[in-house]
């Protein structure tokens, strides 16, 4: 039984051969490692770490070795996301989540060109949206067309789908913001709805921009995000 469970798995991790995937292999192969090249990265890298701005409206690749601090790749425009600031709640409700997310799949046969699943609900969102219907099928794709999904134009997702794949490590973290949470952002949005969500995301943003490495969380009762502040001497 066990060895069945093994093979399963194996096969789950395995790339699965797919006309489509291969032939933007074959013509983007030599641009990714150029990509990765230019930023002092080798192909293919270790860990990825994805970063997605509403306010913004912009997505960040970074990447590099794992236990080190990341190197931005690059920034890519978000083309189309629907919905305004503020986390995904229920089925229809065409907001774009927040919060702290992985990579679940990959789906190379995609309506929108290429797509990664974003793993909406998680922890938190199974506690804090509807019960009945959360909704879900959340994706990052190509194709600019959006209902809650993040949309970038065919050619970044190709070059983010492929370093994305190709990396070593797993889970690959995906982190979606409402913006860059400085502190006069905070400030000016603390009567918000949703101020008591951004103070539990803020502590993410900000430890992964003072050490260019994804701060680990566990998910509380009730749904709380709780962000691990490393010791401070």
């Amino acid at each position: 039984m066990r060895s069945l469970v093994a093979f399963a798995g194996l096969l789950s991790s395995m790339a699965v051969a797919n006309p489509h995937l291969d032939a933007i292999r074959k013509a983007r192969g030599d641009d990714v490692k150029k990509l990765l090249a230019d930023a002092g990265l080798p192909s293919p890298v270790d860990v990825v770490y994805l970063r997605s701005f509403k306010e913004e409206k912009v997505v960040e690749l970074w990447a590099g070795k794992k236990g080190t601090a990341l190197v931005l790749v690059k920034t890519y425009p978000v083309c189309a996301a629907s919905g305004e600031l503020g986390p995904k709640r229920k089925e229809g409700d065409l907001q774009v989540p927040e919060g702290l997310y992985e990579i679940s799949e990959f789906n190379p046969g995609s309506n929108f060109h290429l797509s990664m699943k974003v793993s909406y609900p998680n922890a938190s969102d199974r506690q804090r949206s509807d019960a009945r219907r959360p909704g879900g099928l959340i994706y990052m794709h190509g194709n600019c067309a959006s209902i809650g999904c993040i949309a970038i134009e065919d050619g970044p997702i190709e070059e983010v789908y492929l370093i994305t794949q190709d990396s070593k490590v797993r889970p690959v973290r995906l982190d979606i913001f409402p913006a860059r949470m400085t502190s006069e952002w905070m400030t000016a949005h603390a009567e918000s709805a949703h101020a008591a969500l951004w103070k539990e995301l803020e502590p993410a943003f900000r430890l992964f921009e003072e050490a260019k490495k994804p701060a680990a969380f566990s998910v509380g009762a009730g749904g709380a995000y709780r962000v691990k502040e490393p010791k401070r001497p």
